[in-house]
């Protein structure tokens, strides 16, 4: 199994910046990347972004591209999401993901999530 603690969630007005940061602990060495989904009130989960280990390689929503960036620090186990130019509709629940070997589309679903930050952005 393997352990997500995510942190950094808060409120903020439009067009502010926060930054989340995710802990992985556990059988880390089973993962191959780690990400983030969301949900906001009366939808469904949805993908924010996702980084692989090994390569950096990186991928992000529409509707989050250009203003979130994914990072990593192998040696801790640990990934941030900066987010910046936050919009009203960028409220949701942020959960922490974990990829394991054989993933097929970060997009669609991760093998781990944590419990979850909320993210309230104000207009």
């Amino acid at each position: 199994q393997v352990q997500l603690v995510e942190s950094g969630g808060g409120l903020v007005q439009a067009g502010g910046s926060l930054r989340l940061s995710c802990t992985a602990s556990g059988r880390t060495f089973s993962t191959v990347a780690m990400g983030w989904f969301r949900r906001a009130p009366g939808k469904e989960r949805e993908f924010v972004s996702a980084i692989f280990w090994s390569a950096g390689t990186t991928s992000y929503s529409d509707s989050v591209k250009g203003r979130f960036t994914i990072s990593r620090d192998n040696a801790k186990n640990a990934v941030s999401l900066q987010m910046n130019s936050l919009k009203p509709e960028d409220t949701a629940v942020y959960y922490c993901a974990a990829y394991s070997v054989g993933v097929i589309s970060v997009r669609r679903a991760a093998d781990y999530y944590g419990q979850g930050t909320q993210v309230t952005v104000s207009s």
